[in-house]
């Protein structure tokens, strides 16, 4: 497997981790709902600004890796090709460096789900997870972007892709990862993981885009 990933990329595995439920609440731009997968504290929360089409989203939750998940989750169903594509910042410092923002394509809102993202963490690494099949380990294959501006991520039947780039850069490929077999309709969305099961981080997602559709281009 570690073959197709290609040359610079690394395949990691994760631990498995506690699993708790999500839930739904307003609608949120392109987006419908908005909830906790996994174990969260209190305080998680999505903010939508209209006037600037961002999404504000103040996640918690141990991580998003190993075998099962916890953070907080803004989603719509979605069936087919397609392409989810995000300016992201931290909003203040932090000592975890493996928070995550990510852009995510899973199967369910259960914590195991089988799921690909791309994620920026607060370190600044980036990387396309993934998970093949419901409470397997998470894999990922990652690329120093260091602190991109801009992520992408694209689901073609069972092949996902990552882009990542700064600004007035050509945005830099990872992958694809072939395993990853979901059915229609899938969760997609933006989520935000703390790395620490107690506390809250927060990040902006601006320039949102979700494009379907995809198939021939």
């Amino acid at each position: 497997m570690a073959g197709a990933l290609g040359a610079g990329m690394l395949l990691l595995v994760g631990s498995a981790l506690p699993q708790t439920a999500s839930s739904p609440t307003k609608a949120l731009g392109i987006f419908t709902d908005e909830g906790s997968v996994g174990q969260t504290p209190d305080g998680v929360k999505a903010v939508y600004d209209p006037s600037k089409a961002e999404y504000r989203i103040t996640g918690g939750g141990a991580n998003m890796w190993g075998a099962v998940d916890a953070f907080y989750f803004v989603w719509k169903k979605a069936s087919g090709d397609m392409a989810l594509s995000a300016d992201i910042e931290w909003v203040g410092t932090s000592a975890a460096g493996h928070r995550k923002a990510a852009l995510l394509i899973r199967q369910s809102l259960d914590p195991g789900s089988a799921y690909a993202d791309a994620a920026l963490h607060g370190d600044g690494l980036t990387s396309l997870q993934f998970r093949g099949a419901a409470n397997e380990q998470t894999y990922q294959v990652f690329t120093r972007v260091d602190g991109p501006a801009r992520l992408r991520i694209v689901r073609q039947g069972s092949r996902f892709t990552m882009y990542a780039g700064k600004p007035g850069e050509e945005l830099r490929t990872v992958g694809p990862v072939e395993y990853v077999g979901l059915k229609d309709p899938v969760y997609v969305g933006l989520g935000v993981c703390s790395h620490v099961a107690t506390t809250l981080e927060t990040a902006v997602f601006s320039n949102v885009k979700l494009e379907t559709a995809l198939a021939g281009k």
